[in-house]
């Protein structure tokens, strides 16, 4: 079994061949560098740039591969969340490939791209509790099977990821500015400046980002004298000394959820056996150490993919969509790409008369 896998939902074009053998055929990623000047991802440069050049992005894989395009048994598009202009590119690509080969179509949530690409690259097993953080997501999960997903905690605002690009633009660091902040802070005084844990001592999992960022950006600018960001020059070891200690704050914040997600997972799933992250801040060498010490403390595995999998790629929507391919899950020519898509919610019914096929 043989699956092609479209992502376009935000700022990576990006396609691959991924069969059930685990084995990754080939993979193609177009990082669009349009936004740097911008200091963030413009929606409507991204979608244009999506359409410009997904057809060559989709034909270099095919040819990577060595096999041609009837050779697939299905296709897989990230159909949201993501920026909808793009969305609509990867999943009309995507569409188009499934009529043209009489193939079927699967629309992934991009989450579960996230979610799944662990068991791809790490032999994770069902049940796990996964640690989701990204620029636009962050959550705590129990990750039962394909489509089956019970949310523990989220961000009631800004995600993890959306925390580190504001504070590196803060710091003219430019984006994406997370590693950045990971290169600068291993030279840096992690106790230097005592930041907020926004939700510390709360009863539940969920999380909170944008006090945290706020703290940072009152430091940055007590180092002017009218408290003018824009006029604010850091030392290099000032600079560093933020980064240190918003990283390790950061951390901590997710640190203390997971760990109580932790405790509700092993009551539920004692037989459990894997910790895993993923999204772009799983790439945080820093927070996967303090994440591998956790899951080590509580007789957890821990896992993440690969760095280069941890941003958007076209592998993790591959393996989600041959996932559901194999359970039975795919999609009328209808579906409409949707721009949130909350990753516990019921999926959209499987093609035919509707429901989940046996």
């Amino acid at each position: 079994m043989i699956v092609l896998g479209i992502e376009s939902s935000c700022d990576e074009t990006a396609a691959a061949l991924v069969n059930e053998k685990k084995e990754i055929l080939a993979e193609t990623v177009l990082s669009q560098e349009e936004h740097k000047i911008y200091g963030g991802v413009v929606p409507e440069i991204a979608a244009r740039a999506h359409l410009e050049h997904i057809e060559d992005i989709i034909e270099h894989t095919f040819h990577k591969a060595k096999i041609q395009p009837k050779d697939i048994d299905a296709v897989a598009a990230a159909a949201g969340p993501g920026l909808i202009g793009g969305v609509v590119v990867g999943v009309m690509a995507a569409k188009a490939l499934a009529l043209a080969l009489n193939k079927p179509f699967i629309a992934v949530n991009h989450l579960e791209g996230h979610a799944l690409v662990s068991r791809l690259t790490n032999n994770v097993e069902y049940p796990y509790l996964l640690l989701l953080v990204s620029g636009g997501h962050c959550q705590i999960l129990i990750v039962k099977n394909v489509n089956q997903y019970e949310r523990l905690g989220t961000t009631i605002d800004d995600a993890a990821g959306e925390a580190f690009d504001k504070v590196a633009k803060m710091l003219k660091f430019g984006y994406p500015g997370g590693p950045m902040i990971e290169k600068m802070a291993e030279i840096g005084n992690e106790n230097r400046f005592a930041l907020p844990h926004p939700l510390r001592g709360s009863n539940d999992l969920n999380l909170s980002f944008s006090g945290l960022k706020t703290a940072v950006r009152k430091i940055i600018e007590s180092y002017d004298a009218d408290g003018n960001i824009e006029h604010v020059i850091l030392s290099k070891q000032d600079t560093a000394d933020i980064c240190a200690s918003f990283q390790k704050t950061i951390s901590e914040c997710l640190i203390e959820k997971v760990a109580k997600g932790i405790d509700v997972f092993q009551k539920k799933y004692p037989q459990g056996r894997h910790l895993v992250v993923a999204g772009g801040v799983a790439a945080n060498s820093y927070l996967r150490q303090k994440l591998k010490n956790l899951a080590e403390e509580n007789n957890l595995i821990f896992a993440a993919p690969p760095l280069k999998w941890c941003t958007d790629n076209g592998v993790m929507i591959a393996w989600a969509g041959l996932e559901r391919f194999a359970n039975g899950y795919t999609n009328d020519l209808d579906f409409k790409p949707r721009p949130r898509w909350p990753l516990d919610e019921d999926a959209p019914k499987a093609a035919g008369a509707g429901g989940v096929k046996a």
